[in-house]
């Protein structure tokens, strides 16, 4: 990312956190600008540019009805998508994401014999790690909230006997591709296999929609493993590129989120705005 959008993040981030410490009172542009120690017209702006619309319309998103309001408007039956099966590559974010998953003998070992590039990255959510192979990106993680050492940590853990070496540099075509949502990307994902079909389905969900926990337990014919189902979706080592913040609660609740559910507000906020920006 460039350096003038890991400035916009900044700014939405202690946006966002004004905007929570406010509860469910709406801060006026005023407001907020004082509190992001600018003035309305550059604060305003800066906000436009980086999600397209203003910072009173953004607000809406942050709200907790906001997925409610995504459940009842938005919500994405995945039948019809589990039923005609994926064809191995899913379009998410303008963004073509070619799939490779890893045989169950190969996730077994625990990473054993597997080189895993690591790097740091600006993205519109913050800090990003992002971890590769040599056949695509198996790891992203967001640290805004986390923090960079238990981001580290965390994604080193799911594969402890993999040579662990860092190269933004290698991973640099891969990782703009997937942060800056331009161009294409691939994807080495590493889990057991109905962590996969679980992955999978969250690839058909499109950018600005939203299915619950329920509703992927039925698309890949385990209606009751709800339960494991979110487990599977908190352990998606792919965070964004495979869009587990688009898994609510039946009741509109966000759930839970990895790395922190600020980033998830921020997630589905971003995406409904440029959705409706689209639109209009």
């Amino acid at each position: 990312m460039e350096q003038s959008e890991t400035y916009h993040y900044q700014v939405m981030r202690r946006a966002i956190d004004a905007i929570d410490n406010a509860g469910d009172a709406p801060l006026s542009l005023a407001d907020l600008a004082t509190d992001m120690n600018m003035s309305p017209a550059h604060f305003q702006r800066v906000f436009s540019t980086w999600v397209g619309v203003s910072p009173k319309r953004y607000q809406q998103y942050l709200t907790l009805g906001h997925a409610k309001a995504l459940l009842r408007d938005r919500f994405t039956t995945l039948e019809t998508a589990h039923a005609v099966g994926l064809s191995g590559s899913g379009r998410l974010h303008d963004l073509f994401v070619r799939w490779e998953a890893m045989s169950p003998g190969d996730f077994a070992r625990d990473g054993a014999g597997l080189t895993i590039n690591w790097g740091w990255f600006d993205s519109h959510f913050g800090p990003a790690l992002v971890m590769g192979t040599d056949r695509g990106i198996c790891g992203l993680a967001f640290a805004a909230e986390a923090g960079a050492e238990a981001a580290m940590d965390d994604l080193r853990s799911r594969w402890p006997r993999a040579d662990f070496r860092e190269s933004a540099d290698a991973l640099r075509p891969w990782a703009m591709a997937a942060l800056g949502m331009t161009g294409e990307t691939q994807l080495h994902m590493i889990g057991a296999p109905f962590q996969l079909k679980v992955w999978e389905a969250l690839l058909t969900i499109p950018s600005g929609h939203v299915t619950t926990y329920s509703e992927i337990a039925q698309s890949i014919g385990k209606p009751k493993a709800v339960r494991a189902v979110g487990t599977a979706v908190g352990r998606n080592p792919v965070s964004w590129l495979i869009p587990c913040h688009r898994a609510l609660r039946k009741s509109g609740a966000l759930g839970g989120y990895h790395w922190g559910l600020p980033v998830k507000r921020a997630m589905l906020a971003w995406e409904s705005a440029r959705v409706d920006a689209a639109a209009g």
